[in-house]
């Protein structure tokens, strides 16, 4: 079994930049899961109990980054016009 190094870095509401090992990439949490440039995952479960399942990209065509992207960029939005009004 292999040392795992992660850190993530909260930015604003659900959205947060993650530290390890293999490098930095940025995510955007749910409450079904969490999106981020290395795919879409789905976490459920009780205290004690957990499952997760990954869905991978499995090529740059599969849309992940780009639906992370769409989200980063509502996010911004919404909070751009709720700090105007």
């Amino acid at each position: 079994m292999g040392l795992r190094f992660q850190k993530r870095i909260k930015i604003g509401k659900g959205l947060g930049i993650n530290i390890s090992k293999s490098g930095i990439s940025p995510s955007y949490r749910t409450k079904r899961g969490t999106i981020s440039s290395k795919g879409y995952s789905i976490r459920s479960g009780i205290p004690g109990l957990t499952y997760r399942k990954n869905f991978s990209k499995s090529s740059r065509k599969s849309g992940c980054l780009l639906l992370f992207m769409f989200f980063l960029a509502t996010s911004i939005l919404l909070l751009i016009l709720t700090i105007q009004l």
